[in-house]
């Protein structure tokens, strides 16, 4: 297990489609563990394969208050959002020093292969909601400023670029 580097913004594979993944084997149990390793050491709530430079559409997400109660997910997408939104400050590793309020469903159902290479349906209410929203998007090019009006994303990105 391996803290790994976050890849920095503006790298083009944090806007390329994650492959998707095929089944689960132990190099992507090798790549969840770094990523766990990782996202505890930024410290975070969740963390996407393509954060670290990993094309496959792996994520990890641990809101859990005591910590430990990671969620692998390979290929999760969202198959039910609530209608009640949730306003929560959002970052990114790969744009430090920066952060945005950002406005998402306060709860949604999530198909996903689990580490035992099950498709799983999971509810995610909260934090956990809006950390696996906040993965899905990094798996499909997205960031989460791009929720932004273009005004308030061009400040935070010309804001990020004087805080390296």
């Amino acid at each position: 297990m391996t803290v790994r580097k976050c890849i920095p913004w503006p790298d083009k594979r944090l806007r390329t489609v994650a492959d998707p993944v095929e089944m689960i084997t132990d190099e992507t149990r090798a790549i969840w563990a770094d990523m766990i390793d990782t996202m505890e050491a930024m410290p975070g709530v969740g963390l996407a394969a393509v954060q670290i430079g990993v094309m496959q559409r792996l994520a990890v997400v641990d809101a859990s208050e005591a910590r430990g109660q990671a969620v692998r997910m390979a290929n999760p997408e969202v198959l039910h959002s609530s209608v009640q939104f949730r306003p929560h400050d959002e970052a990114s590793p790969n744009l430090p020093g920066v952060h945005a309020r950002i406005e998402r469903p306060r709860a949604v159902t999530v198909r996903f292969l689990n580490e035992a290479g099950e498709v799983e349906e999971r509810d995610f209410v909260g934090l956990w909601a809006t950390s696996v929203q906040h993965q899905i998007d990094h798996l499909n090019g997205k960031m989460y400023f791009d929720h932004l009006s273009k005004m308030k994303r061009d400040m935070l990105i010309r804001k990020a670029r004087k805080f390296r």
